[in-house]
């Protein structure tokens, strides 16, 4: 006979790390618009006074990054709400929905930068192109100073809170970052009497913006689909089952649900054992992996006896 033992997490313990990622998300989301906002109105009236097509096109695309904090501040305020009877397993994946509008966000900004420098390298618009001012050279300084900063510190934070709409808000400062590199080399090269240098920096840096949309996209689909967790937490869940003695694992399967985890396990114990101490074998396992595995949303232990 097979005994099934299920176990959830405690609720008020959930509860109150669901509300401090919450606001540790919001408070980095916030500091990240606040900086985009700055930096766009910056990018903006550099570009008209010093008369640069790429400072404005940077500019646009700091804008972009504000919605994006948007998104990421709407996305994981509803994947922390709590389960209901419509929604058993809770709202998590939520936040891939909001990585994959960011994902959408990058693409656009990518073609839009791709299409614009295209049509000035193959039609000629670089040639009536006038000279930047310096005012849009230090733009672009300030600029990829501040999104490389931004960068660091929201992926920090992500990796700390393994949140993938963060991540995804990181690469969004980082092709921010890069495509004012591209202003920056397009905008010195034109001062330098290069003005085709703009538009083909253009064309390689929406190559980058692209691929990080892509990355994006495919790190969100993965959640959404329940891709397998990776191979190292599956060793270490591994590694703590066999700790407990008499226990075999005859299978352990995880799948991603958002930036959570579920498990299954089917261990193999004593036949001879009552249903009480199989109970508290299993119980004492599933402690302990919730006690360290705090990304674990759910573990089910399914015990087989071991006739042998």
């Amino acid at each position: 006979m097979k005994i099934k033992e299920t176990f959830l997490p405690s609720q008020g313990r959930r509860d109150q790390s669901a509300d401090d990622y919450q606001r540790k998300v919001r408070q980095i989301s916030v500091l990240g618009m606040a900086v985009n906002l700055l930096l766009a109105a910056f990018k903006f009236i550099a570009g008209f006074v010093g008369k640069s097509d790429a400072m404005i096109s940077d500019a646009v695309h700091s804008s972009s990054d504000i919605v994006g904090g948007l998104i990421v501040v709407i996305g994981v305020s509803f994947s922390e709400k709590q389960a209901d009877d419509d929604h058993p397993y809770g709202h998590e994946r939520l936040e891939s929905v909001a990585s994959l509008l960011l994902a959408l966000l990058l693409f656009a900004a990518g073609l839009a930068v791709a299409y614009s420098s295209a049509d000035k390298v193959l039609g000629g618009g670089y040639l009536t192109m006038e000279t930047p001012g310096l005012i849009a050279l230090i733009a672009a300084i300030v600029s990829i100073l501040s999104k490389e900063a931004l960068f660091w510190y929201t992926m920090s934070a992500a990796k700390r809170l393994n949140s993938g709409a963060l991540k995804a808000e990181a690469w969004h400062h980082r092709s921010d970052a890069l495509s004012s590199i591209g202003s920056l080399i397009g905008i010195a090269g034109a001062r330098l009497g290069f003005p085709i240098m703009d538009p083909i920096a253009g064309l390689l840096i929406s190559f980058f913006i692209l691929k990080s949309a892509w990355d994006i996209c495919k790190d969100a689909m993965e959640k959404m689909v329940d891709h397998r967790g990776d191979a190292q937490t599956e060793a270490d869940i591994a590694a703590v089952v066999k700790k407990h003695p008499g226990v075999e694992i005859d299978l352990l399967t995880t799948r991603e649900f958002g930036r959570k985890l579920y498990a299954d396990l089917e261990i193999r114990m004593d036949g001879n054992l009552t249903l009480s101490e199989a109970h508290r074998v299993a119980e004492a396992i599933h402690d302990e992996l919730e006690h360290r595995f705090p990304q674990l949303k759910h573990v089910m232990i399914h015990i087989n006896p071991d006739e042998g």
